[in-house]
């Protein structure tokens, strides 16, 4: 299964946010939609750095309850790892294991295109480890 294939499933809609927002206006973003991080998309549309809830969890530890006020280009995480619709759902694991990060934008011809969680990549492995299993069930049912 590629990342095509669960875009088409679950949907191309990203949350994103410009620099100069707050951390607090990042918050107001992501509790209502029960997300854990949003994409930081620069004037020219292209992706500028992306902020999570451990970013911000990092941040208020360090600046207390100011750092709600501080800005997203701060605090964000610069070096975005993407992926591309031809990624398949392995080297999302693989990505997301050696980068200890849980949401990886789906970037094509330099174009924002989606946004892939942990629970996008569990989601959709199980399904893909159940369809295994009822293959090989019906196999040797069948003889």
């Amino acid at each position: 299964m590629n990342v095509s294939s669960i875009l088409k499933s679950k949907g191309r809609a990203v949350s994103t946010v410009r620099p100069n927002a707050t951390l607090l206006d990042v918050t107001k973003k992501l509790a209502p939609k029960k997300i854990g991080a949003v994409v930081v998309v620069g004037e020219n549309g292209h992706v500028a750095g992306i902020i999570s809830e451990r970013d911000i969890i990092r941040a208020v530890s360090e600046h207390g309850a100011q750092a709600l006020s501080m800005m997203v280009s701060e605090v964000m995480t610069r070096t975005v790892v993407a992926c591309q619709e031809t990624s398949e759902l392995d080297e999302l694991m693989e990505m997301m294991t050696k980068g200890r990060f849980r949401h990886l934008p789906v970037i094509e011809d330099d174009a924002l295109v989606g946004i892939i969680s942990i629970g996008d990549v569990v989601k959709y492995h199980i399904a893909e480890v159940q369809m295994e299993v009822s293959a090989m069930r019906n196999y040797l049912a069948t003889g």
